[in-house]
């Protein structure tokens, strides 16, 4: 049966409704979950690969241009855009219209970025110039780091138009494809670092290769499931049509509300490559560890929210805007409230567990720890950013997460010159600077719309929130004190082999959340009071 049927007006309709919140979520963090887990077996090997060398500063600079554009396309601003104008296409125009705003938008935005990434490839060293300044004076470094630009930078199509495909999937209830897709891109990685280092002089020219490969295939991919809808697009370019010129409009402000994190943490790259070398490898293994449950939750039920919130809005039910709000706070908080304590109580081990093998030095996972523990003071605000901002998104009002945005930019710039520069100066931490900064401006921007939502009256704590909120403290409190009791000295990770590491890791990890968990159960908390109706 299809997706979609017509009413007596030949306007499109659902078929069967859509799934509880909670079970989207779970079906979205469990492809999700596994898309991370290759990525942190990504990130080992290219650990041992090229640690915190020159090279390995160099191809993360070029990795993290089509990642932030990922996260900018594939998780940000584009869906936030089209999400909500496709669903009002869906409740108020024929199947016919829908097909033709999937062909304008498809055409319009794939001509766009086509013409972007042809000239990014041609200019890329004013592309190295403008991402990595501080590589200028290292002409060997810089040259390195254009080269793999040029391989990397295509990718910002296929992703693109990967956004596109998995926005229309995720309009439609099919969160599943587009949240394995990811996985892709890590089996494509791996694959180049185990296996293609050996037919280059260069061996992250491999893994350059590697990201240009996964592009097409994750786009690829995801052509059969449209298809499947019958909307395969069949792209025209018509940059004046009512639908694109919508997405357009929303889409240039959601480019600051939704992604000012992201931008405030590629800054952070680019500030990096101004401090001593390693700094740039270093903010990026601790950003990757910030970024598992953020990709993992975060995104999960933002991604399952944004749907369900358009088309409450488009029926004009107030209250259950709201609810739905309120239910992604209450899940957010109930996962990075722990996640936060033990990214800080054990940032070493962690890095010392996953990292330190190979290439990676000691010092490179003391260095990297303290970033770590900088960015895990930042989790909460990066989780919440995530599931307010589809609040405004889904009203079809980008400018307020726009404004917000950009004063939170200004607040991240302004702190980036008073923490950075003393600490490079005398403790040689530049690089927890850039993470702290990017922390307390997370949390101005989180707290800027969560006012906003709440002065509008769009998002209304509902009863029991804060009894809620006490009871996760509580368990915190207990589970990060029975963290810190059992945790073994940094000596012994050190002398371990990776079997001793997994294994007190692991069970660090288990005993904290059955600890968590327990705590909570005793306090009342149960299964039910985490479901709600999409």
């Amino acid at each position: 049966m299809n997706d979609q049927q017509k009413d007596s007006r030949g306007v499109t309709s659902d078929a069967s409704p859509a799934p509880g919140l909670l079970r989207s979520s779970l079906v979205v963090g469990l492809m999700t979950m596994l898309s991370r887990f290759l990525g942190l077996a990504r990130d080992i090997i290219i650990a041992a690969l090229a640690g915190a060398t020159a090279h390995a500063d160099a191809f993360f600079i070029a990795f993290k241009i089509p990642q932030f554009l990922r996260r900018l396309f594939a998780e940000g601003a584009f869906s936030q855009a089209f999400v909500p104008v496709l669903s009002e296409y869906r409740r108020l125009k024929s199947f016919d219209e829908i097909k033709r705003l999937v062909n304008k938008v498809s055409g319009s935005l794939g001509l766009s970025v086509l013409i972007v990434s042809s000239l990014a490839v041609a200019g890329a060293p004013v592309v190295a110039t403008v991402f990595a300044p501080g590589f200028v004076g290292q002409p060997e470094k810089f040259q390195l780091t254009v080269d793999l630009i040029r391989v990397t930078f295509p990718y910002l199509f296929f992703i693109t138009m990967t956004g596109f495909a998995g926005a229309v999937l995720n309009s439609y209830g099919r969160f599943a494809v587009p949240a394995f897709t990811p996985v892709i891109l890590n089996a494509c990685l791996i694959s180049a670092a185990l296996w293609g280092v050996s037919y280059f002089d260069e061996p992250v020219m491999a893994l350059a290769w590697g990201v240009f490969v996964a592009g097409a295939s994750q786009f690829l991919f995801q052509l059969p499931f449209l298809a499947q809808l019958k909307l395969l697009p069949r792209p025209e370019v018509d940059v004046h049509d009512d639908g694109v010129v919508k997405v357009i409009t929303l889409m240039i402000p959601a480019l600051f509300g939704v992604s000012v994190s992201q931008i405030n943490l590629l800054l952070d790259t680019v500030l990096a490559s101004f401090l001593p070398t390693g700094s740039v490898s270093w903010l990026y293994y601790s950003d990757r560890l910030v970024e598992l449950p953020l990709g993992v939750f975060a995104i999960a039920v933002s991604t399952v929210i944004l749907p369900s919130l358009s088309r409450k809005h488009a029926d004009a039910s107030k209250n259950d805007f709201a609810k739905t709000l309120d239910w992604a706070m209450r899940m957010i908080l109930l996962i990075s409230l722990p996640a936060a304590l033990a990214l800080l109580l054990m940032a070493e081990p962690i890095l010392i567990t996953l990292f330190k093998y190979g290439a990676l030095s000691e010092r490179d996972v003391s260095m990297a720890s303290f970033s770590l523990m900088a960015y895990s003071l930042g989790l909460i605000p990066f989780m919440i950013i995530k599931v307010l901002a589809p609040g405004y998104f889904a009203q079809q009002d980008t400018k307020t997460p726009m404004k917000i945005g950009i004063v939170a930019m200004v607040v991240n710039m302004v702190l980036n010159v008073c923490l950075v520069v003393p600490l490079n100066a005398y403790y040689q931490l530049g690089h927890v600077g850039l993470a702290l900064a990017t922390v307390l401006s997370a949390g101005l921007n989180a707290g800027l719309l969560f006012r906003g939502l709440s002065r509008s009256g769009v998002y209304q704590v509902q009863p029991g929130f804060w009894w809620t909120l006490l009871r996760y403290i509580v368990a915190v409190v207990i589970m990060g004190a029975a963290l810190f009791w059992f945790l073994p000295p940094l000596d012994a990770w050190v002398g371990w082999g990776w079997q001793m590491r997994v294994l007190n890791m692991a069970g660090l990890v288990i005993g904290g959340a059955a600890i968590y968990l327990v705590s909570l159960f005793v306090m009342g908390l149960r299964l039910h009071h985490l479901r709600m109706a999409a």
